[in-house]
């Protein structure tokens, strides 16, 4: 399953990773399964692309995106604890990004969080009825970032919600279709330094931006972030318990060699790790579970 024609081309960095590395299904284990189902269908605009038993697959076209889990008898997110920040969706262009804006203002407006113009992006942030957060986001073309000191430069300056979709909202354009993806991942982590050995020296990523010692964004091919990692709510946080939230986070790279390559890092590293013949499982240093696997396998 290839990437969006529309996704920013990956250029070859400094990072272990393969450039053309990108995110892929993030699993959810949430209480109220039907409920959170028509939560990312209905507001989010997602298509039910499978419902089997506890477990619900939504997405765009063929390409998965969100996995719900239903575990009743785990106790809820711990909103403090390292997880899950938010799952950030990618939309083609503006017109695509305000059809999803509007359907969440129209179905779960009281979830809205905030928004930001981020420079290298426009991104409006929600929570689901779970407390999960969610960003819906475009991304400015690639030659419009600014790059100081080989710096991606990021920023969070205001972004009004009623003049985008004043500008930028078409009604006759359908909110569904297959312009959006997996952007990125955010995630809540207990200290930035132990982060940034595991993401970049282990999982081979390249470090795009820092602010201080609270938050670090990560990527391969030169995008502004795969990963956002912080200690916003979660400094000094320890492993995680089980919850309802993050069940776990996929990512895709282009080849089975590129997922050989990340094993024997994982391997000189003594990150214990499995691997089925085609995608390695493992855990971050406060548990929260990664996938990685060829694109030909997805």
């Amino acid at each position: 399953m290839e990437a969006p024609a529309w996704a920013p081309e990956a250029v070859e960095t400094p990072g272990a990773a393969a450039a053309d590395t990108r995110m892929d299904t993030v699993e959810l284990l949430v209480h109220d399964l039907d409920a959170m189902t028509a939560f990312y269908r209905d507001a989010v605009t997602l298509d039910v692309l499978d419902q089997s038993g506890p477990t619900a697959t939504l997405g765009r076209g063929i390409r998965p995106m969100v996995m719900l889990k239903q575990e009743k008898h785990l106790p809820g997110r711990d909103s403090y604890g390292a997880g899950l920040f938010h799952t950030a969706i990618v939309f083609e262009d503006q017109r695509r990004l305000a059809a999803a804006l509007a359907s969440m203002a129209e179905n779960a407006g009281d979830l809205y969080q905030g928004a930001a113009d981020h420079l290298v992006s426009e991104a409006f942030y929600f929570a689901d009825p779970e407390g999960n957060g969610i960003e819906l986001y475009r991304d400015r073309p690639r030659d419009q970032w600014q790059i100081s000191g080989g710096v991606i430069q990021m920023a969070s300056n205001p972004l009004s919600p009623r003049q985008y979709l004043t500008q930028w909202h078409d009604p006759d354009l359908p909110a569904g279709g297959t312009s959006a993806a997996i952007g990125h991942v955010h995630l809540q982590v207990g200290d930035i330094p132990t982060a940034q050995h595991f993401y970049t020296d282990i999982m081979g990523l390249d470090a795009t931006f820092r602010m201080g010692r609270s938050a670090l964004f990560v990527s391969a091919g030169g995008y502004h972030h795969h990963l956002g990692l912080n200690t916003w709510n979660s400094a000094g946080a320890g492993p995680r318990a089980a919850t309802l939230g993050l069940g776990d986070v996929r990512m895709l790279t282009p080849t089975r060699e590129d997922v050989e390559a990340l094993a024997e890092r994982l391997r000189h590293y003594q990150v214990p790790f499995a691997d089925d013949g085609s995608t390695l499982r493992f855990e971050d240093p406060w548990k929260t579970q990664l996938m990685v696997s060829p694109e030909q396998a997805a």
